[in-house]
């Protein structure tokens, strides 16, 4: 009986670490889901908008929107958002608005942000990945002005 219900607790345990879902994984498995819109900027495109406007730091930027693709997809990204457990990121914030969900987690390596995940389910499904190297005062000055109604 105990060798039973090891067994079980076992199973219980592996199917729950193979629901979850790191950062890396989230965006590769969604990022070919068809009718999803995406952008990415890359490093190139981030250096020439350099020349016009301050991006902070920002080599990159990915953003994946799930706002036409059928409702199981967007379910599936909402549990998969729910169980993303990923020890190379904080949670910097969640809200819980008008039916969405957003998380934003970061990624600090050397007292810089390298990355910025916003993760947001509901009834506006998207992913967003901001990568470089970004000082928390930079994130500090943005969310001020911002929530001053300033653009």
């Amino acid at each position: 009986m105990k060798k039973y219900i090891a067994v079980l607790a076992l199973l219980i345990v592996c199917q729950a670490g193979y629901s979850q879902k790191n950062v890396e994984q989230l965006f590769k498995e969604f990022a070919k889901i068809e009718n999803t819109e995406s952008v990415k900027l890359g490093k190139f495109f981030m250096s020439f908008a350099g020349l016009f406007t301050d991006t902070m730091g920002v080599d990159g930027i990915e953003v994946y929107s799930f706002d036409d693709c059928p409702g199981e997809v967007k379910e599936r990204l909402t549990k998969a958002i729910r169980n993303l457990k990923d020890a190379k990121y904080e949670t910097m914030v969640t809200s819980n608005e008008n039916n969405s969900r957003t998380k934003v987690l970061v990624r600090i390596e050397d007292e810089m942000i390298r990355e910025l995940i916003v993760l947001t389910s509901g009834d506006s499904n998207a992913l967003v990945r901001i990568k470089g190297k970004i000082k928390p005062s930079d994130i500090e000055q943005v969310v001020e002005k911002h929530g001053k109604g300033e653009c």
